[in-house]
């Protein structure tokens, strides 16, 4: 059973506080583990990258076979269901249009000084996209890594994917077809991270790393910021429901199950005003825990994770939910958008009892990779904007430089750097024909 809360108890700010503190994860120290693994890799490439693959993946390659080739990308994509190409490629079509639409626009303009100012947008050269293999590939996180990359123009996509025992998804490599990526090397874990930081012999590095993975992978992500970008650490999956009782309960039942089942540390979280329907969700929930496939994971991270809070209106609820920050939110009230305008800290909203999570997972449109352990409070999903860099542009005139370069050198001269203030002094004199 879940933790219940409610709000009118008088030690419910405690229990609450306890509830967002709480550790859903059993991360081992790996941080020394994978700085040696990181060093191998970058005094001995593939050699490393090949042993390691063939120590933690039970598959024995050489520098020619770290990527699949494209005849054996061919017969694998080949034995993918009509019917799964098609959930693929709608999926792929939806999420290219959703993203293409999140590009920003470059701008310039000239002020009455007659300065030009603006920025313009670019993407990084190279990007390498982290995918989970064997059982747990997921070929949704593919496309949601992938296409935003494209969207951006990324020039050079490539991909690592675990393939232990030699066990491939063509789910996957599909995906990364649909997707345009150039290259799937077929090796994981930090050494995979490594490699896409630092380079091989074989393996051409990357500007940024993006995609989920294990404890070793975040491990590796951390340490090779700063050299490559990353696009988050991802903890464990979470979902909060808001609702407000017009809902059918085993609706919202398998909603807070379609995130417990991901991992036993994941969180599913139900708020609501009224109490005799968040007995029925939890009623719902129960019975659907005696069949589901996925009934041990999905039960420990209810059992454990799980809550229930009582709240003594939508307003309050709302409140909470923003401190929760949660990665996935659903409003499943009767008038969801009204409610929508008081969050303020979501990785992602589903708006109606009408749209249920696993959408978004798949097929909505938005990216799913969200911000988890409460980041939403400072930090947003996976989007085009991710593979872009910002630069900035200006470009005085003489009388520009007039209007405003005596500020600069007055600064300068405050801050005791010459150079800086002497640079714009040199051409304020030049303008004025005093260095002629």
């Amino acid at each position: 059973m879940p933790q219940f809360l409610n709000t009118a108890d008088t030690d419910f700010e405690a229990r609450f506080t306890h509830l967002l503190g709480q550790k859903r994860e059993d991360a081992p120290d790996v941080d020394a583990a994978v700085a040696g693994i990181i060093a191998a890799v970058r005094e001995r490439g593939d050699a490393a990258v090949i042993e390691m693959t063939a120590r933690f993946d039970r598959l024995e390659l050489t520098p020619e076979t770290l990527a699949f080739s494209e005849a054996e990308i061919a017969a694998e994509c080949a034995k993918v269901p009509a019917d799964d190409r098609a959930a693929l490629e709608l999926a792929a079509a939806r999420i290219r249009t959703y993203h293409e639409r999140q590009m920003p626009e470059d701008a310039s303009w000239t002020e009455p000084s007659g300065a030009m100012l603006g920025w313009r947008w670019t993407p990084v050269s190279a990007a390498g996209l982290y995918v989970p293999g064997g059982l747990a590939s997921y070929p949704s996180s593919v496309l949601m890594n992938a296409i935003p990359a494209k969207a951006a123009g990324v020039e050079r996509l490539v991909i690592t994917c675990p393939t232990p025992g030699g066990m491939v998804n063509p789910l996957v490599l599909y995906a990364a077809r649909l997707a345009g990526v150039d290259t799937v090397y077929r090796i994981g874990g930090a050494q995979a991270v490594a490699a896409l930081a630092y380079g091989t012999e074989t393996i051409r590095p990357v500007d940024k790393i993006t995609g989920p993975g294990n404890a070793y992978v975040a491990a590796a992500k951390r340490r090779v910021f700063g050299k490559v970008g990353i696009d988050m650490i991802a903890g464990p999956s979470e979902i909060l429901v808001i609702a407000d009782g017009t809902s059918d309960p085993d609706w919202i039942a398998l909603d807070l199950l379609s995130q417990a089942e991901h991992d036993e540390s994941a969180q599913a979280l139900l708020l609501t005003p009224d109490a005799a329907f968040a007995a029925a969700v939890v009623a719902a929930v129960e019975a659907r825990l005696e069949t589901l496939e996925r009934r041990a994971i999905a039960g420990a991270s209810w059992s454990v994770h799980g809550a229930v809070i009582v709240t003594r209106d939508l307003a309050e609820a709302a409140a909470l939910s923003n401190r929760v920050a949660p990665e996935h939110l659903e409003l499943c009230v009767a008038e969801p958008e009204v409610l929508a305008e008081a969050i303020t800290h979501a990785g992602a909203i589903f708006l109606g009892a009408w749209t249920p999570e696993a959408i978004g997972d798949y097929v909505g449109g938005p990216n799913h990779v969200l911000p988890t352990a409460r980041s939403a409070r400072f930090s947003s999903g996976l989007s085009v904007l991710d593979f872009l860099k910002r630069t900035t542009l200006a470009r005085m005139t003489p009388e520009a430089l007039a209007a405003i370069g005596p500020a600069a050198e007055r600064l300068a001269i405050s801050e005791s750097l010459e150079a800086h203030g002497l640079s714009v002094r040199a051409r304020l004199d030049r303008a004025n024909g005093n260095g002629l």
